[in-house]
């Protein structure tokens, strides 16, 4: 009987909680309509990227994309910090992979990557009227139910980092939605980084799971978000799986120990 009371104590929300639940929802709705009518200023803009050939394209269309997310995260209260840019050297290029909690991580990720770069992303987003032509030009589009897209997508990204291009990859696959500080890593990124001869950067995203809770749905809090991009791992020498366990392990004990610092 004592036992039932305390979790009905526990699992009642408080007023407090009910005012920032509602207030989750509304600020939701207005990130949503300026995301929508910053992307229609920008829009002209970074379509001009599809002018300029080749590296120096996605350059300007990285810079474009960076400073439209600078006055959107500002105006929906969720300021980031970039940590590392150090760790990359001029004139390389680097696989880099992202641990995801959130649906903001994916904004995130490509513009603040020192340097042109394409993501790999879903073939379906490349369907929306207007914003499918911005998706695709910072993309490698596939379609993960179709084997030959599959393998198509992998010469897609050989030829990204070819083009002396970063390439950026989720290797969790999809957000993580787990209690732990991450899912397991698929295999693509690392073979990638092997067959390209390549080395991996990882860079851990803090702040996105306080600010859009996995189970919450329309919501978000006003948070201030942190990217670290961590020192490159070299793949030379390691077979994929290996690699993957490295970047997986350095990843892991990265965001425990940030974590821990920030308790304290």
């Amino acid at each position: 009987m004592q036992e039932t009371v305390l979790n009905e104590k526990k699992n009642k929300k408080s007023p407090t909680d009910f005012l920032i639940n509602i207030f989750g929802r509304v600020w939701a709705v207005w990130a949503l309509i300026s995301f929508i009518i910053s992307f229609l200023i920008i829009f002209i803009p970074s379509m001009i990227s599809y002018l300029i050939p080749g590296k120096k394209g996605q350059d300007y269309f990285i810079w474009v994309s960076r400073c439209w997310m600078r006055i959107w995260l500002y105006i929906i209260g969720c300021p980031l910090s970039v940590k590392g840019k150090e760790n990359f050297t001029k004139g390389q290029t680097y696989v880099i992979v992202y641990n995801h909690n959130a649906l903001l991580d994916v904004p995130l990720s490509a513009p603040f990557v020192p340097g042109g770069n394409k993501t790999i992303a879903k073939a379906s987003f490349a369907k929306v009227p207007v914003f499918g032509w911005f998706y695709k030009r910072g993309s490698v589009l596939v379609d993960r139910n179709d084997n030959r897209s599959r393998l198509k997508s992998l010469e897609d990204m050989r030829e990204v980092l070819r083009n002396n291009l970063h390439m950026c990859i989720y290797p969790e696959g999809t957000r993580n939605r787990t209690q732990e500080p991450l899912k397991p890593f698929y295999d693509g990124a690392f073979k990638l980084a092997v067959d390209a001869k390549k080395d991996v950067i990882p860079c851990v995203i803090f702040g996105t799971r306080e600010a859009i809770p996995i189970n919450k749905g329309v919501y978000l809090i006003p948070t201030r978000l942190r990217m670290h991009f961590l020192p490159p791992v070299s793949s030379a020498g390691m077979k994929s799986t290996e690699l993957k366990n490295t970047v997986f392990e350095i990843m892991k004990e990265y965001y425990i120990s940030d974590g821990k610092k920030s308790t304290h």
